[in-house]
This record gives structure tokens, C-alpha cells and sequence, in this order.
């Protein structure tokens, strides 16, 4: 069996990668960590893989401190292979924004630098939007430019093709912003690299690279499910160029091009918790109550909808475009025993090639057995060596952002939000919000931004015609005096990439999301919003994606949990009746 390695640096998950090579067969995989295990296996490598996730500088740093830099530059100039992905790409650049003050630079092997994406991109200020950024979501391919011409859609490069989507997630890329940078990059095609092209809004920037020996995507292939595994299985077999088969995707006449080029994102979720006999079950909760209340035998107990990994598993065959998990028990002793959550991880990231988001008592912690102390990125840290690629905050999100506001927000560089961000990248911090409706006569009853209640049929219960979303904490039993809105805009502040914006006045209620609370957050909050709560059938998929507010991607639990529905079910409604542009890659074969 022939051997892979992989440059590991300790900044995110590459459990995943590890299990995608598994998954392509024929592989064993050693990790290298430092020069001297490089030197150990240097006569051994054919294959070398360098993936980076999370912050660039604190990436080149880590390179640079276990000395992998000279080591990695011979080895791509003896003219063997190597495979970067991600920040493994970003590094091949000179420099990035992301890291303006570092002591150390990329390896500079294409002159461009990385910047960020313009949040205020003309072509969403033109609808009164912001740009999210980061760039999270499944997008195409435009162009791929090699051997000096333009590749036909019926050629693929290393198996990377024009109509497949790829899962993309960073805030920086090489965008063609000045005719300099065009220059930059025209030079090095004339000069034998070939490079893909993607889009994000109205910026242009490179998803792929290729030269000579070297190749590398900005994409994850080991997140971009079946679609994504062909790069990787291309890279391995050396295949550069192979034709498109009619299994690759279905196209579909009559699709929207989105203002972003990402596709509708449809997110399964599984609440998961122990159940009255200790076992981890997925549940679903009406407002949060998990219990069932049917007046049998089963009277109070734990709703139990089934296995986590079994559930999560069915939903990626399904077409989850990423799974969600959050626990909802956990760590309520010791952030170490919660073995159990991080084998539902690691096993269920062996079959699941889509993005992993974990949430539940992710912050900084005292370890009551050992009375360790256990910072937040280390518990995180537990999670992505997992599997996991992203971290949910919820509770300690409430806890921070009220001491944000308390020191006229001073930031602390210390909140499980910072830190986590600062070393895995803001992509990496997710915000689950848990808030519920409050009614006011007045807006100067509270100092939260209110939404003033347009129809009659929706005033409160004393005919109030004002309304704040009060946030919660501890799975909705603490009521916290702070705004949804609030809350969010504190937390994108302070790192986080993402918000997961659920609704207790319509959790479990299957008549569709919280539009107005969606709209309050999205209008002001200027990274990724994921749309939860009330998701009952494909009409509500496609009510929330209607929105002229740019909701970013949307969630289902309970419709997927009770079998009334499949995510292909979701995605098909949306492509067929609205014309809507969503990932379908089922007949993908590997």
C-alpha cells in the first residue's frame, strides 16, 4: 500500500482529510509535525499534502517555528508532488492582509498578495445588502485556464470541473483587484501555471493553482462531499486532466445565477442529548421542551428521534449540504469525560464529507476532576481533532457580549470568541443565538433596537406594536436584557464568522421561520446568517431564500427527523419550482 503524507501543524481539522483518503482506498497516511520528522520520512514521499486551516499568520508561524519551511521548498524543487489546500494554498503567496504585522511572510512563489473580500461589494450595496464575509457556502468553478487556454466544460483538472460545486469557507483570497495583479497572473499562465478561476459577488479570485509538481485548491475537496473526493483521488493517481462524465452534476436549464455565485445552503441539525438512560439520542424540542408530554407510558421522557451518527450519515446520503450537532448536555461535569460527543464526531467524519459543526458548553472551563483549567481553544481544539470544522458558541456568546457592552466594548483578546478565532480563523466560530420575542409599547422602554410591528394581527397581547428578540441562555431557561441583534453585532466584533439565528417562539412550530427577527439581524450583521427555526416543509426553504435581505443558508431538523421530507426532497422543490441554484451531486461517482 502506498503512503501519503500530510504537513499537520496542529491549526484545525484534518481528521476529515485523513478519513477522505481512507474513503479513495489504496493509501496508508503518516502526519508530519516538525523538520526532524520530515527528515525521518524524506526518502519515503511521493505524495505530500499540505493543508492549512484557520488564521494565515498564526499558519506561517507555525511553519516557520518547527523549521518546515526549507524542508517543504526542496522538496517541490527535487520535482515531487505536493497538494495544498486552503491556507496550504495562501502560503505559496507573498503576504496577506490578514497578517500585516507578522515577522514572517508567505513563501512567495506566486508575487500576489491575499486581501480581504469587500464586504461592501457594489453589486449588494446596489440592494441595500453587505457582502457576508466570510465566503462559507458551496460554489462554482468559472474558469480554468491551462496550458495557456481556456479549458472546455467537458475537461476536468485534477478532477476539478465547471459544473460541480466546492465547499469554500475564508474571509482572504488572491482577488484580481488592480490590472498590476492581472498582469501578475497572465505572466504566470504564459509562464506554464495553470489556474481556475471562482467568484465571489462581483470579485474575481483563484479557487485552484497548478505548476509543474505543485498543485493546490482554496476550496476543502475533503469537505466538497463526492465532487471533492475526485480532486483529491486525481492529485493521487497524478491525473490532470480526464473528461467530465454526464454523472458529474445535473444541469439544469433556467438556474439562477446568485448575486454571491453560492449556492441555497440547506443545513440538517441534530439536537442531541443523554437520555433518561444515558445514552446520547438526537431529539427535537417544541420551544426548547424536549420531553415528551402524550400522557402514555412514555410520559416525560426524552424525545428520542434516533442515533446521532445514524441520522447524521442519512442526511449527507440525503444531501445535506453540512450537519450540525448540537449537544446539548454536554460538559456539564468535565469537558475531558465528554468522550461520548467526540466519538459521535470522529465516526460519523469516517462517512460524512461535508462541513461538521459541533455546539455545547464550549467555553473556558475548570476541570472538577483534575481542577485543570481548560481554555476554550483547547476544548475546541478537542472537537476539530475530531472532526469537527466549526465550533458553536452559545451561552458564554450571551456572557461575553454583556461584558462587551459593560466595557463600552473594550475588547479583551481573552473570550473564547477571540481566541478560538485567533487561532483556527473566524470561520471556524459560530454564534448560536437563542432568543425570544418581547413585546413594548414604546421604543423607549428598553435600549434595544425594536422592529415596530407592521401588522395588527401580530401586536402583543396588550396591543403592543413594538417588539425586541430577548436573548436566552442555558437552552432558553435564563432570559438575559439584551437584543438578538445586539448579541450578534458584539460577537462579529469580537471574531465570530457565523450566526445561527433560531427562534423559541417558533422552535418546533413547522410554520416557518422568524422572518422579522431574520431581518434585523441580516440587514445590520455583515457575516455568514443561517436561518433556523420552523422549518416545516420546502415552502419555507424557499420563503426565507425569497428574502431581499440575503439570508445566507437555512436549517431543518424536525421535517428531516420525522421522514416527511429528505434534503434532496428540500433542494429538488427549490430547483424545479423556483429555480433556485442548489448542490444536487447524488449521481456523483467517485
Amino acid at each position: 500500500m502506498k503512503t501519503v503524507y500530510v504537513i499537520d501543524v496542529e491549526s484545525g481539522n484534518l481528521q476529515s482529510l485523513f478519513n477522505a483518503i481512507k474513503r479513495i482506498g489504496g493509501y496508508d497516511v503518516k502526519f508530519i509535525h516538525d523538520a526532524k520528522e520530515f527528515a525521518d520520512y524524506n526518502d519515503s514521499i511521493e505524495k505530500l499534502i499540505f493543508p492549512g486551516v484557520g488564521n494565515y499568520a498564526h499558519f506561517i508561524k507555525q511553519l516557520h517555528d518547527r523549521e518546515l519551511v526549507d524542508p517543504i521548498t526542496k522538496y517541490i524543487e527535487s520535482g515531487r508532488s505536493l497538494m495544498g489546500i486552503c491556507v496550504g494554498l495562501q502560503a505559496f503567496f507573498e503576504s496577506s492582509e490578514e497578517s500585516d504585522n507578522s515577522e514572517y511572510q508567505g513563501l512567495g512563489y506566486l508575487k500576489l498578495g491575499l486581501s480581504k473580500f469587500n464586504k461592501s461589494d457594489p453589486v449588494f450595496t446596489q440592494r441595500k445588502q453587505l457582502k457576508a464575509v466570510p465566503h462559507i457556502g458551496w460554489n462554482s468553478v468559472n474558469t480554468i485556464k491551462a496550458n495557456n487556454t481556456t479549458l472546455s466544460k467537458t475537461t476536468s483538472f485534477f478532477g476539478i470541473n465547471t459544473v460541480n460545486k466546492y465547499y469554500f469557507v475564508h474571509s482572504y483570497a488572491a482577488i484580481l483587484k488592480d490590472e498590476q495583479q492581472e498582469k501578475v497572473i497572465s505572466e504566470a499562465i504564459s509562464n506554464g501555471w495553470d489556474i481556475a478561476f471562482a467568484r465571489y459577488g462581483s470579485e474575481i479570485f483563484l479557487a485552484a493553482v497548478s505548476y509543474k509538481n505543485f498543485f493546490a485548491t482554496q476550496f476543502h475537496p475533503e469537505k466538497s462531499g463526492v465532487a471533492g473526493l475526485k480532486v483529491i483521488k486525481s492529485f493521487l493517481e497524478g491525473s490532470k486532466f480526464s473528461d467530465v462524465t454526464t454523472s458529474d452534476a445535473q444541469p439544469v436549464d433556467n438556474i439562477e445565477n446568485t448575486l454571491s455565485g453560492l449556492t441555497r445552503r440547506i443545513i440538517a441539525c441534530l439536537d442531541v442529548r443523554s437520555n433518561d438512560d444515558g445514552d446520547l439520542v438526537v431529539t427535537k424540542g417544541d420551544q426548547y421542551n424536549v420531553r415528551e408530554s402524550s400522557g402514555d407510558s412514555d410520559e416525560n421522557k426524552v424525545r428520542n428521534l434516533g442515533k446521532p451518527v445514524e441520522l447524521a450519515t442519512r442526511y449527507y446520503n440525503q444531501g445535506a449540504d453540512e450537519v450540525t450537532f448540537l449537544n446539548i448536555t454536554s460538559f456539564r461535569n468535565s469537558p475531558l469525560k465528554d468522550l461520548p460527543m467526540l466519538k459521535v464526531l470522529s465516526t460519523a467524519a469516517e462517512t460524512i464529507f461535508v462541513p461538521l459543526t459541533v455546539g455545547g458548553g464550549i467555553k473556558d472551563l475548570v476541570d472538577p476532576i483534575s481542577g485543570e483549567k481548560v481554555p476554550a481553544a483547547k476544548v475546541a481544539s478537542l472537537y476539530f481533532r475530531s472532526g469537527a470544522d466549526k465550533v458553536s458558541i452559545g451561552s458564554d456568546a450571551v456572557t461575553i457580549a454583556e461584558n462587551y457592552y459593560a466595557n463600552d466594548k473594550q475588547k479583551t483578546g481573552t473570550t473564547s470568541i477571540e481566541t478560538i478565532s485567533a487561532t483556527f480563523g473566524s470561520q471556524a466560530v459560530v454564534i448560536s443565538v437563542d432568543p425570544k420575542r418581547k413585546y413594548v409599547r414604546s421604543p423607549s422602554e428598553t435600549t434595544m433596537e425594536t422592529i415596530h410591528i407592521q401588522d395588527p394581527l401580530k401586536y402583543g397581547p396588550a396591543g403592543e406594536k413594538y417588539c425586541y428578540y430577548q436573548v436566552t441562555s442555558q437552552g432558553g431557561r435564563v432570559t438575559h436584557e439584551l437584543g438578538a441583534l445586539e448579541l450578534c453585532l458584539a460577537c462579529e466584533d469580537l471574531g465570530a464568522g457565523e450566526i445561527l439565528l433560531n427562534s423559541i417562539d417558533h422552535d418546533g412550530s413547522n410554520k416557518g421561520f422568524n422572518l422579522e427577527l431574520l431581518r434585523q439581524v441580516k440587514e445590520k450583521a455583515s457575516i455568514p446568517v443561517i436561518a433556523s427555526s420552523g422549518a416545516g416543509k420546502p415552502e419555507h426553504f424557499q420563503e426565507v431564500f425569497d428574502m431581499d435581505c440575503g439570508i445566507d443558508a437555512a436549517l431543518g431538523a424536525g421535517l428531516f427527523h420525522r421522514g416527511e421530507y429528505e434534503v434532496n426532497d428540500v433542494k429538488r422543490y427549490l430547483q424545479k419550482e423556483c429555480s433556485m441554484d442548489v448542490r444536487l451531486d447524488d449521481t456523483v461517482e467517485l
